[in-house]
């Protein structure tokens, strides 16, 4: 027994010291960044850092659970209201965050459509809906669609279709109401719209019908993971940009 015992200490002592993985990153990121931020993260990987564990949901979700205390060390929201929510509440690290993205909005419809919409002042939806419902993140707090709402307002189109918006958690799950035909019309990303092959774009928003589109990104304060900030830099760094870019996302 003593000599098996001298024996596994001597192989544990040819072999080095055995050094502790650190730990992932964790990485509240708005749902329309789903490709783009899977892709960054593994490029990062590929450059031998641990890979980021990635959470998608809505901004807005994503925001209160950061509120709440969930372990995270870094949030990309799809607007600056709820990353300004947790920069009031003091619980971002100073000087992390940075204005990362811009992206367009859009007016999707199933791929086999035939509907046609003029995106102008003065828009009635009703008529391309034929009955039927449109998709849009909850335009009470998910910024998609706050956005979609923005727009329909400037376009002096929104008090005629509100009651037939179906209002969708996130944005993703509006796309995927278009994408499954449940819905006539969504209004999306058109990065959303570009990762489906399942929806066509019919129309895109005039970008002075709403707020700006812009995806800030910041390091939550509590986090001391030092492979979240490092992360973080990569992202904002011109390489990172340009993985987003390459998903139809605007540099910021």
């Amino acid at each position: 027994m003593i000599r098996r015992i001298l024996l596994l200490l001597a192989g544990l002592m040819l072999a080095g010291p055995v050094v502790a993985q650190p730990r992932p990153p964790i990485v509240l990121a708005a749902a329309s960044l789903q490709e783009s931020m899977n892709a960054a993260a593994d490029a990062w990987a590929k450059r031998g850092h641990v890979r980021p564990t990635l959470s998608f949901a809505a901004s807005s979700a994503l925001a209160r659970q950061a509120a709440a205390g969930a372990p995270a060390d870094l949030f990309v929201s799809a607007d600056v209201e709820w990353m300004d929510d947790l920069d009031k509440r003091g619980l971002l690290a100073n000087g992390s965050r940075v204005n990362l993205l811009g992206n367009r909005l859009v007016l999707v419809a199933p791929v086999d459509s035939r509907v046609r919409v003029t995106l102008r002042p003065g828009v009635d939806l009703r008529p391309a809906l034929n009955g039927g419902r449109l998709a849009m993140a909850d335009p009470d707090a998910v910024p998609a669609g706050r956005y979609g709402k923005a727009a329909l307002t400037a376009l002096r189109g929104w008090d005629a279709v509100a009651p037939s918006v179906v209002r969708a958690e996130n944005v993703r799950a509006a796309l995927a109401l278009v994408e499954r035909g449940a819905v006539p019309l969504g209004i999306v990303y058109a990065t959303d719209a570009k990762a489906s092959a399942k929806v066509r774009v019919v129309g895109v928003f005039p970008a002075a019908s709403h707020p700006p589109i812009t995806y800030p990104i910041a390091r939550l304060k509590a986090s001391r993971n030092v492979e979240g900030e490092r992360f973080r830099r990569f992202l904002v760094s011109p390489a990172g940009r340009a993985i987003f870019v390459r998903y139809g996302f605007s540099p910021r």
